[in-house]
């Protein structure tokens, strides 16, 4: 409970004081126990921003709209909106979050862009957590919050937090501690308190911490390199390695090193190309002979090398400079860097996108003037269509940095600025009736659940046309002449079960026999309700298809009546099904 100062008491009564810790039970969190404080003026505040928040919010649907799904879709002109609103942070994020935990079911198209907007609040305030963390002196710097400030970045509506990480690695070094018990019970390193900064000089006492460490770490905890799914971004975020206990050589490293350090033992980081190591001194500190080290390998269950047979990782030579130390944020480039490939090698979906502009985003703010990169990120804007007006800044920066980029960026500024001139004059959308004379052979209708009959999957229409409008090529490829009635039947824009979307044949559809939600991300741009049978379409979508919700509600009573005992022939329904799973589709 919340202190309340006599100042204020006849301010705010003990019910309103009830109503706002009921209902905004985030916020406490962030007054202190016995704080003073005009509780009135804070409930008003949150009240404001809350009706503002929730304006704002609902006004995106009608800007940002489109039947077509846009990958990578960035709401840069509503971000900008909030931020310029000048709310506290923590009421604008307790809003979203408000909406966002509200019935399941309800008002979809609301939780949609209220999870862009907090997604995007978040990274900008990790972003300024970054900017301030490369900042400090480099010695002050840690893997372990940058590795963390990489993981948040990329993972902004995950629950990760430098203090839980940070707890399970002191429950890990206490595993440690324990078993250098057992081995030497008067071990320095037994007599480190948490935040310590103890260094062990004896190198024998330093051997004992990194078998006691390897002991827990990959037989104890079980520890281990993803070889098997070695590209997964999973593999790069250390609350991840943490829960599923893989990683790739650089977590693994970060999570051994740190866990040294905590016990007194100094290991440092080496950008070896191809295989992320830890260099172990075995001299006096300060001795820069590559032959001086023992190399530890975190990925592979912390094998100790020497210089020569780190060579054999990777099959061929390398120069001393491979071997040396590098700094905190050398690190983060190479974590972020391989994020960066990850999303380069992606399928060109939504998530391989996001990947790609957050782990650029991450690379350029560490490495601001890196060109190949800048250009990287404006082709990327360029290509998804979304923030012309940064693509414009970031090609300004390009052309100051490198003058020689002339011809690459006077093409996408040419392009760009086309761009920009094509949004001041949107083309009004196309509204669809079912009832004109060239739609009659359409047969399903937006917001039905359907069965793909050839590949069994579950979707949701979400638009439709009287034949297909696809390219040729794409006709080709996809064998649309094998199916029985070709390309000029109805095609139906659907969202998949699992995350697709995809445009199929009215033959090769047919309405699901249940009710069944469909777990895609983008329900929410389409539709605002699950009503148990079928997805009820949003303003935006409704005025693009004005007669298709009566066909769906009169579709879902059909079926509902059809397979429903008394209300029909249950042979009948059986003998319609058997015969529409009979049909065989190309």
């Amino acid at each position: 409970m919340l202190y309340w100062s006599p100042k204020n008491h006849v301010s705010l009564s003990p019910r309103a004081r009830h109503t706002k810790s009921k209902r905004w039970p985030r916020l406490q969190r962030f007054y202190r126990q016995n704080e003073c404080c005009d509780w009135l003026k804070e409930y008003k505040m949150r009240h404001r921003v809350g009706i503002q928040i929730r304006r704002t919010v609902e006004s995106i649907s009608k800007r940002f709209f489109t039947e077509v799904p846009c990958v990578g879709q960035v709401l840069g002109d509503s971000f900008a909106e909030i931020e310029s609103l000048g709310m506290p942070e923590h009421f604008c994020e307790d809003e979203l979050l408000f909406i966002l935990n509200s019935d399941e079911r309800k008002s979809l198209t609301l939780k949609y862009y209220a999870k862009k907007i907090l997604y995007f609040l978040r990274q900008q305030n990790i972003l300024k957590h970054l900017k301030t963390f490369l900042e400090q002196p480099a010695e002050q710097q840690s893997a372990l919050e940058g590795a963390v400030l990489v993981d948040q970045y990329c993972n902004p509506l995950a629950d990760v937090t430098l203090d839980s990480i940070s707890a399970q690695l002191d429950e890990m070094a206490e595993k440690v501690k324990k078993m250098l018990r057992i081995k030497n019970p008067s071990h320095p390193s037994l007599r480190i308190a948490q935040g310590d900064h103890f260094v062990i000089e004896d190198f024998e006492l330093q051997r004992q911490v990194v078998c006691a460490l390897n002991s827990v770490l990959y037989e104890q905890l079980q520890y281990k390199g993803n070889e098997f799914d070695y590209y997964n971004p999973f593999n790069s975020y250390i609350h991840q390695v943490l829960l599923c206990r893989t990683g790739i050589p650089i977590s693994l490293s970060v999570l051994y090193m740190t866990l040294a350090h905590k016990l007194g033992v100094q290991l440092e980081p080496v950008n070896f190309p191809n295989h992320f190591l830890l260099r172990w001194c075995q001299k006096p500190r300060g001795s820069e002979d590559i032959y001086d080290f023992v190399y530890i390998d975190a990925f592979g269950k912390g094998k100790q090398l020497t210089a020569k047979e780190c060579e054999y990782l990777i099959g061929h030579q390398v120069t001393a400079d491979y071997y040396s130390a590098i700094s905190t944020t050398e690190v983060l480039l190479r974590m972020v860097g391989n994020l960066l490939n990850i999303g380069k090698r992606g399928e060109g979906n939504e998530k391989s996108y996001q990947l790609l502009r957050d782990s650029l985003d991450l690379y350029l703010t560490i490495s601001p003037d890196n060109v190949q990169y800048l250009l990287l990120q404006a082709r990327l804007y360029f290509h998804l269509g979304i923030w012309p007006e940064k693509v414009l800044d970031i090609l300004q920066h390009i052309q100051a940095l490198d003058p020689s980029q002339h011809g690459a960026v006077g093409y996408l500024v040419q392009h760009t600025l086309e761009h920009i001139q094509h949004k001041k004059h949107p083309v009004t959308p196309e509204v669809k009736r079912r009832s004109a004379s060239e739609h009659l052979e359409v047969k399903y209708s937006v917001g039905l659940i359907m069965k793909h009959k050839r590949s069994g999957y579950n979707c949701v229409i979400y638009g439709w046309d009287p034949k297909c409008t696809m390219s040729q090529e794409w006709i080709t490829t996809m064998r649309v002449h094998q199916l029985s009635n070709g390309a000029k039947q109805p095609f139906y824009n659907v969202l998949v079960q699992d995350g697709t979307c995809r445009y199929a044949a009215q033959e090769n559809l047919e309405p699901h026999s249940g009710p069944l939600e469909i777990g895609h991300p983008e329900v929410g741009r389409y539709f605002t309700e699950f009503a148990d049978t079928h997805y009820v379409a949003n303003e935006e979508l409704q005025t693009r298809y004005p007669e298709d919700m009566n066909e769906t509600l009169g579709t879902v009573q059909e079926l509902y009546n059809r397979l429903t005992p008394g209300s029909g022939s249950q042979e009948q329904a059986s003998a319609t099904d058997q015969t529409d799973h009979q049909a065989t589709p190309v």
